[in-house]
């Protein structure tokens, strides 16, 4: 990201201050007509990121944007402005039965090639690279044969669909999520970190636990982890509490991107946690006629085995890369911090309001409020005008990646919806499957992945369980494992690349590179791509079955999680190498695999790893002290 100087810094500062405002007027005292609301957010956020983001890395200067940056900007803006002063016309028209005028396909032509280059620049090559084939997928789907054979979208109804105000596209309900609570909770993090609330959190958290191991990341993962399931969305966790808890991780000795992917990964599992969990499980529980309650309680295993793993993959990178706590006499008082407490009344407050059943839009406008009020009782952190035009830039700033990447993904479900791709998924299963329940999961979780990197969670689960849930069924998985499947990829994808929208939003705030940052997540997260196949076969995990099955599951599926954090991250009582990693891994599948055999084949090889790990060790030591 560019940091501008002098009259370019001031142009940018406006547009940003100005959709801040803008959004916090608006959730105060209504949200305007949907697709009004979309269009004036896309048309200030969209020029700063051809401000912002340079269109090459490497090429383009790092301080001021170039006159091709300027021209897109101002290209981009035009086709916003159009919809704004048009908006009530293009909501009566017809869909697909009144032509789009010459001006109207030119706006649209010009929207879908600035909204893909703001995409690439600002999130990845390969999105943008998606978002181009689904396109021209659904140009050319006539003219193909077998399954990916579909009746297809002229020119014109695509450009239609894409930018015309349907509830698919870049004005769709992905983009309305982003002008509304997204983008306020991108302020309310701005504020926090200017009124010292973020600050007070990181000295509380240092005060408290700053000395043990890896203390940083595991406070950042127990804040976006209660944090993320009250939200019930990752991207807004992120911008809400890495905001604070990311620099806090950087300090502690990690790298951005791996600061950037704890973030991600522990707000993503937020919605898989009980007893709030996301949206998408009061549907679950709606679906399979059982209560909401029922369905925490079933996935409260899995659940926690998301977050222990994550635990377990930040204590051993520690210990492999020699990263400790901060020195006590570093640390600062308790005392002294508790005295500036007052300074975490908005994040309290926040968490209350949340809890109430106050509306997740209003609560991020009351605590960001609260944010300002609290800073005028500490005058080290009081928001001067000055602070406070900062906060509101910096909020609209962050969010400004964020509404690329959802534009984004808004033309990619376009492409999903019209070329009927979603739609023939369940016999495509079927034909490739050929019966085998392992292959079905299997195509199952890519779909839901896939669904999930453009279509929210809870869309994304609605889709994918009507698609996947009844084949599941059939082939003898349980209705609730099955219905959690779907679920839970429906979720993770989030971290999946290439459209890992909650890894991208955290790689924005870490300054990382969003596609490594990505990558990294789904890495650290890999216990959540294996439990979900591992519940399908043995539903002990989601407490199915008899309490001697549900206890003996539930302990070696957390041994299992241990045993793999470690073979990922290298070290298991001292370093390993490639080929101890890939025994111990094997190991782990023991311990997770279903059945009473292989669990203790997983018993005896731990044993046998454990004791020539102590072998190896003792010998290192012993030739230590000879030389």
């Amino acid at each position: 990201m560019r940091k501008l100087t002098g009259y370019q810094k001031t142009v940018c500062y406006i547009l940003g201050v100005f959709v801040s405002i803008f959004s916090l007027y608006t959730a105060a005292f209504g949200v305007l007509a949907p697709f009004l609301q979309r269009s004036i957010h896309v048309a200030a956020l969209l020029p700063m990121v051809f401000m912002l983001y340079p269109a090459s890395k490497k090429h383009s200067p790092k301080d001021h944007f170039t006159l091709l940056d300027a021209a897109l900007a101002v290209l981009s803006v035009i086709p916003c402005i159009y919809v704004i002063l048009h908006n009530e016309d293009l909501q009566t028209r017809m869909v697909f039965v009144t032509h789009l005028t010459t001006v109207e396909m030119v706006m649209g032509i010009i929207l879908i090639i600035c909204m893909i280059e703001a995409v690439r620049r600002s999130v990845s090559g390969v999105m943008a690279g998606l978002v181009v084939i689904g396109l021209a997928y659904l140009y050319v789907g006539p003219f193909l044969g077998g399954l990916l054979c579909h009746k297809g979208l002229s020119f014109e109804r695509m450009i239609e669909a894409s930018t015309m105000l349907t509830d698919t596209g870049i004005f769709g309900s992905l983009m309305g999520t982003s002008a509304t609570f997204i983008i306020v909770f991108c302020i309310f993090g701005a504020f926090a970190v200017e009124s010292g609330a973020g600050g007070f959190f990181t000295e509380f958290a240092r005060a408290i636990a700053g000395h043990t191991r890896g203390s940083s990341a595991k406070i950042a993962t127990i804040s976006a982890g209660l944090f993320g399931t009250m939200t019930g969305s990752a991207v807004a966790t992120v911008y809400t509490t890495g905001t604070f808890t990311i620099p806090m991780m950087k300090k502690g000795g990690f790298s951005p991107e791996f600061s950037g992917a704890v973030s991600a990964v522990a707000s993503t599992g937020g919605q898989l946690m009980p007893p709030i969990m996301g949206a998408a499980a009061f549907l679950l529980a709606e679906n399979l006629g059982i209560t909401y309650g029922e369905v925490a309680a079933k996935s409260a295993v899995i659940a926690i085995l998301y977050y222990f793993s994550l635990f377990a993959m930040i204590h051993f990178k520690c210990l492999r890369d020699d990263i400790y706590g901060e020195a006590k006499e570093d640390l600062p008082q308790l005392r002294s911090v508790l005295k500036r407490s007052y300074l975490f009344i908005p994040i309290l407050l926040l968490l209350v309001l949340l809890l109430s059943g106050v509306s997740t839009l209003l609560s991020g406008l009351i605590a960001t409020g609260a944010c300002f009020a609290v800073s005028l009782l500490d005058k080290e952190n009081r928001m001067t005008p000055k602070k406070l035009l900062k906060a509101l830039y910096d909020g609209g700033k962050s969010s400004a990646m964020c509404m690329a990447a959802l534009g984004g993904a808004g033309l990619i479900v376009v492409a999903v919806t019209y070329s009927g791709l979603a739609l023939s998924f369940s016999s495509l299963v079927v034909s490739f499957s050929h019966g085998s329940k392992f292959l079905a999961l299997l195509l199952i979780a890519v779909a839901c992945m896939i669904l999930g990197m453009g279509v929210p969670s809870t869309a994304a689960y609605v889709i994918a369980s009507a698609l996947g849930c009844r084949i599941l069924i059939k082939l003898g998985v349980s209705p609730f494992a099955a219905h959690m499947f779907v679920f839970y990829f429906s979720i993770i994808s989030n971290i999946t690349p290439p459209v890992a929208v909650a890894a991208y939003a955290a790689a924005n705030v870490a300054e990382s590179k969003p596609m490594r940052t990505g990558v990294l997540a789904s890495l650290i997260a890999v216990v959540a791509y294996i439990v979900p196949f591992v519940a399908a076969y043995n539903p002990a995990l989601l407490m199915e079955g008899s309490p001697a099955t549900i206890i003996q599951s539930t302990i070696t599926a957390f041994v299992g999680v241990y045993l793999i954090a470690g073979a990922i991250q290298g070290y298991f009582m001292g370093n390993l190498n490639i080929v101890k990693r890939v025994i111990l891994g094997g190991i782990a599948f023991c311990f997770i695999a279903v059945g009473t055999v292989t669990d203790i084949i997983g018993v005896a090889l731990a044993v046998a790893f454990i004791f020539f790990q102590k072998l190896g060790k003792k010998k290192l030591s012993q030739n230590g002290q000879e030389q």
